[in-house]
């Protein structure tokens, strides 16, 4: 089964490192990146949101 959605994150433009994780249409054509007013609870406003790269997570240490 293809998939048919990808995953990015929305970074704090306000620095808190607060992020919210979305979901895309992978098959829409995207010419610019997505900028949301969402709310940042570490600073307790809404600020802009920008969207950023999700890591892939091989560069992640696994607790065994």
């Amino acid at each position: 089964m293809a998939k048919n959605s990808i995953l990015f994150k929305l970074v704090s433009s306000a620095g808190t490192g607060f992020f919210y994780l979305a979901k895309r249409n992978a098959k829409a054509e995207v010419i610019k990146k997505l900028s949301l007013r969402k709310f940042d609870p570490i600073i307790n406003q809404y600020v802009v949101f920008n969207e950023a790269k999700l890591s892939s997570g091989k560069n992640r240490q696994s607790k065994k």
